[in-house]
């Protein structure tokens, strides 16, 4: 079994500096793990042409679906637009609906719609419009590409826009077995379950309390009995081998 593919791609000089913290990463992560699309990366690269191309195409080549953050507003700086047609060898012309949608988000507001805002309407010739109703400005699909805005609450209003539209797969069955070890005393067990259960991944997660420590044992996959099956055979393993250990969760 395979779920559909997914990467996302947060673009930002302002994420790179570390002057603005991404937020954006996280939350689109859990949604598409509960729609059964599977992330397999997220990378985080700045406003330059060529670099944007260069991970625009990488990606879309390697996945299904590929969400990006950021670059899509009004100043100098905000390339993504631009960048994506070009990754795609098709040309920015000023959209009339993104236009329209400008117009009537401004209209009756102390705000002038100039040149400058216009500029949230040039969109790739044949892409589809995601819409924005936070601030009016479209973010675009261009073949399976969902460009998005970098605010994270504009950014989530235009995802669940879209996510109705994405064609998802199984959602991963998930339980944790909590060890009362470190993880260095029951290596040897979570090796020998994620090789007698290659579908079913294995993470480990070492927690620390006062006068107390662990290991979370994580189990992921698409088969509910394998993984349940693997939880309880590690269960059954890390108290043989003398550890406490409590049913999986």
């Amino acid at each position: 079994m395979a779920n559909p593919t997914s990467a996302i791609c947060v673009i930002g000089d302002e994420i790179l500096s570390g002057r603005t913290k991404d937020k954006n990463i996280g939350w689109i992560a859990e949604q598409l793990n509960g729609l059964g699309i599977q992330l397999t990366e997220a990378r985080v690269i700045a406003d330059v042409k060529e670099i944007i191309i260069h991970h625009i195409l990488e990606l879309s080549d390697t996945n299904d679906y590929v969400f990006t953050s950021g670059g899509i507003g009004p100043t100098h700086d905000d390339i993504t637009t631009e960048s994506v047609a070009a990754a795609f060898n098709v040309k920015v012309e000023r959209n009339l609906e993104a236009m329209r949608r400008l117009e009537q988000h401004y209209r009756g507001t102390e705000i002038v719609l100039n040149e400058v805002r216009k500029k949230m309407a040039d969109i790739p010739v044949g892409a589809t419009l995601i819409d924005n109703p936070v601030s009016a400005a479209p973010g675009f699909q261009l073949k399976n590409v969902y460009v998005m805005a970098g605010v994270p609450s504009i950014m989530q209003s235009m995802f669940e826009g879209v996510s109705v539209s994405l064609k998802g797969g199984i959602i991963p069955t998930r339980l944790t077995v909590q060890c009362a070890t470190g993880e260095g005393n029951v290596a040897h067990i979570l090796e020998q379950i994620s090789n007698q259960y290659e579908t079913v991944s294995v993470g480990s997660y070492p927690w620390f309390k006062p006068g107390q420590f662990g290991t979370a044992v994580v189990l992921t996959g698409l088969d509910k009995k394998l993984v349940s099956s693997a939880a309880k055979e590690l269960c059954h393993l890390v108290k043989y081998a003398g550890f406490e250990a409590e049913d999986a969760v």
